[in-house]
Parts: C-alpha cells; sequence; structure tokens
C-alpha cells in the first residue's frame, strides 16, 4: 500500500535538497559576483547574459526583456535586460502566483578594499565581493529555494497549486523604474505576493522614500580683482546650503512611528561649479538626497524644500534658481495581505534560524514600493545579517555570511511551499 505524501514529508524532502546543494548553490553566487555590474555607468547586459545562462544551467526557462534604449539612456544607464522564471504547480489552473525579486546592479567598489571586490573570495565563512549581500546573494537564494521546491515535489504530490516567478532586475541602483516597475506596466507579470531582497534575521515591511534634487544657483561672472562687478554663485550657494542643514536640524521632530526608521534627512551628495580660479564663480550645481518618511507625503515634500530653497535665494540680491527633480521614489507602506507573508515567514524562520523574526522599517528605499504601490502585498526577506552596516553594503569589503545564505533559502522554500498549499 502506497503512502500519500505528508507536508511534513515535502519539508524534509526540501531540507535534504537544499543540503545537498549549497556547494553548488555557493559556487552560483560567486559566478555572478565575478562579473561586475556597476551602476554607474550601468552597462548590466553582460551581467544578465551570465545570469541567463546559469539558471539555464538550473534547468530553468528563463525570458529575457531587454528595456528599449531611449528609456535606458533617459535613466542614465547604458543596457538593462530584465529576466523572469516561471515556474506552475498542480494540474488544475489556479492558486497564487508569487514573486521573488532581486536586483543585479550595484554601486561602484570605491576605495578601501582589502579583498578583490569581484574575486568573490571565501575566508572564514564569509563571501567576499561588490553586491554579494545588496543583492546578488538574493539571485542565489530565490533561484534555489524554487530548485528545491521543484525537486522536491513529485507529479501532482502535495496539493501544491499557483505559480512562483523569479524577477531579476537591473536599475534598482537608479530608482527602480525599469526593473519591477517596468514588469508590471509592461503587462509582463502581475503577481498576488511579492518577497524581495532583505536580509535573514528581519522581515522589513516598511521603507523610506526618496527625493534626488538638483538645484542650479545662477548668478553673474566678473574678474576676481573686483569681486563687486560679478554676482557670486557660490557665495549665494554656500549661503543655501547652510540654510539647508538648518532645516534638517528641525526635522528631528518628524518621527516616524515604525520601528527602524527615524526622522527625515538631508544630505548634499554633489558639488560642481566656477569657471576658473580669477573669476568670480557665474553658476554652482548642487545635488540633494532627502529622504522621506513613511507617514509625509512625496510631492508636499518636494514642494516643501524647492519653496524653501526659494525663500534662501532671495535673501542674495541678483542670484537667480532652476530646481529639477532627479528621481522621486515613494515610501514602501504596508498593503493588506502582507501580514500573511510575515506570518509564514516568523513560522519558518523560527524552525530553521531559531528565532522570532522582528518586522521592521529601514530608511533607504528599494524596489519593494513597485509591488507594493500596485497594490501587491510584499516584503523584504533574504540573505545577509541584520543590518546593511553589518553587510559591509555599498562600502568596501562587501560581505556574506553563508551560513545566512543557505539558512534565508531554506526559509523561503519552506514558506513557498506553505503559501501554494494553503491557498491550493
Amino acid at each position: 500500500m502506497t503512502r500519500t505524501p505528508t507536508s511534513d514529508d515535502l519539508r524534509s524532502a526540501i531540507r535534504k535538497i537544499l543540503k545537498r546543494s549549497r556547494k553548488a548553490q555557493t559556487e552560483f553566487l560567486a559566478e555572478l559576483v565575478k562579473i561586475p555590474s556597476d551602476n554607474p555607468p550601468g552597462d548590466c547586459k553582460p551581467h544578465a547574459e551570465r545570469a541567463r545562462l546559469l539558471l539555464q544551467a538550473l534547468d530553468y526557462k528563463v525570458q529575457a526583456h531587454p528595456v528599449p534604449r531611449e528609456l535606458v539612456q533617459a535613466a542614465g544607464m547604458k543596457s538593462i535586460v530584465n529576466l523572469v522564471v516561471r515556474e506552475t504547480f498542480g494540474q488544475v489552473r489556479g492558486g497564487p502566483v508569487i514573486a521573488l525579486n532581486a536586483h543585479g546592479d550595484v554601486v561602484p567598489p570605491g576605495l578601501g578594499w582589502t579583498k578583490d571586490p569581484y574575486g568573490a573570495q571565501v575566508s572564514k565563512g564569509f563571501m567576499y565581493g561588490r553586491g554579494v549581500a545588496v543583492s546578488k546573494s538574493d539571485f542565489a537564494t530565490y533561484a534555489f529555494a524554487l530548485l528545491a521546491l521543484k525537486a522536491a515535489v513529485p507529479t501532482n504530490g502535495y496539493g501544491l497549486r499557483g505559480t512562483v516567478e523569479l524577477h531579476f532586475t537591473y536599475d534598482e541602483e537608479a530608482g527602480g523604474e525599469l526593473g519591477p516597475k517596468w514588469l508590471i506596466d509592461q503587462g509582463i507579470s502581475r503577481p498576488d505576493y511579492a518577497i524581495c531582497a532583505g536580509f535573514t534575521h528581519g522581515i522589513t515591511v516598511a521603507h523610506s522614500g526618496c527625493l534626488h534634487l538638483e538645484v542650479e544657483v545662477i548668478g553673474k561672472s566678473g574678474h576676481a580683482a573686483r569681486p563687486s562687478t560679478g554676482i557670486d554663485a557660490l557665495e549665494a550657494a554656500n549661503g543655501i546650503m547652510n540654510g539647508l542643514y538648518a532645516l534638517r536640524k528641525t526635522w528631528r521632530k518628524r518621527r516616524s512611528a515604525i520601528r527602524g526608521i527615524d526622522s527625515p534627512t538631508l544630505v548634499i551628495g554633489v558639488i560642481s561649479g566656477g569657471i576658473n580660479t580669477n573669476v568670480v564663480p557665474d553658476k554652482v550645481i548642487f545635488r540633494i538626497d532627502r529622504r522621506i518618511i513613511p507617514e509625509e507625503n512625496p510631492q508636499a515634500a518636494q514642494r516643501e524644500l524647492i519653496a524653501h530653497i526659494q525663500r534662501l535665494a532671495d535673501k542674495w540680491p541678483g542670484i537667480r534658481i532652476k530646481a529639477r527633480r532627479i528621481l522621486l521614489a515613494k515610501p514602501f507602506t504596508p498593503v493588506r495581505g502582507q501580514e500573511k507573508l510575515v506570518s509564514l515567514l516568523q513560522r519558518n524562520a523560527k524552525e530553521v534560524i531559531r528565532d522570532r523574526l522582528q518586522t521592521h522599517g529601514v530608511p533607504l528605499y528599494t524596489d519593494a514600493r513597485h509591488y507594493s504601490a500596485a497594490g501587491i502585498p510584499t516584503v523584504l526577506y533574504g540573505a545577509g545579517p541584520r543590518t546593511l552596516e553589518e553587510a559591509n553594503g555599498h562600502r568596501a569589503d562587501e560581505k556574506l555570511k553563508l551560513d545566512d545564505l543557505y539558512a534565508a533559502t531554506e526559509v523561503i522554500a519552506l514558506s513557498l511551499a506553505d503559501l501554494l498549499q494553503s491557498e491550493a
């Protein structure tokens, strides 16, 4: 007499498969780290091609979706090819569509590395390299979680029903408009749930938004020997920037109710201008990064900031300003149904890593906001430590603890099985 397989059998099979796959998973991630995908300059097609071949070697059918050149160039990048994998469970149509999203573009390495940023070196249980944690790691997390689920499920077994999609995209560092948002807008995908790249020891349920604003301060050139013949744009810009830093201090009173997110912030990250050492500067350009907490209205925050800049500029006779928005990323806020994802991840993480994951927000912005903005229940969960700082994310010697990769993969695989069973 043949015994009917149970949910416990499925979970046990997933674990065994993942344990056997650890070496292959580590090698898969290493190959992704070795291919540069720095953004800027944002020439990400070569990495997408390598990822596609690696996924095909795992017996996935991969859809490659090149983004039109004019859109890519308008975003300040050179090439984007988004990858989509679909695996359907059950012989009867229906069940949820679950998207797993990670981005393959990364910030440039910068200075201070003691390891090769493209070497994927493994030392004392950590892999080092640019993007190894943010978020090439979750290419590996999600690909191998789905692989284990496929291998563990016999034909029409365990009553699973639904579809799991891998969304591997390439413009998160430039704002994400041509990654998940583009896939949704083009009708390529419309999932019922989304899990985006995150870290192993917590579940992100909200994050701040971001405004990038370019401000042009315009004066009039003159000879440095006679400064009064010009209108000094740099002197005015200095006064405006000091006024902005004073404004930033007042925002400390605006507090988010979400754990992990504090107050709005402002940083002037780039400054350029002037003609020559002996010329009164006629133009100075600077760029502002203004973080927007979930309780704020992004459009209102933009209007408020530009109006304040204009008031500061008005103190300098003859000075004109031009303000141009570079980016407006809306905050990621919870959507009804998110609690189901949180519950499943918490339950399985308690079993796998012996810890009850806490929910929290983060002050940065991610691609998750695009799914949530489309009404899709979304969380961030994947491979990595408790904080971005622990991973050296966006810093020298970025690293990933491989045990976190293996644990997150198991949590994701078990949670996918639960979700496809609970809604079958």
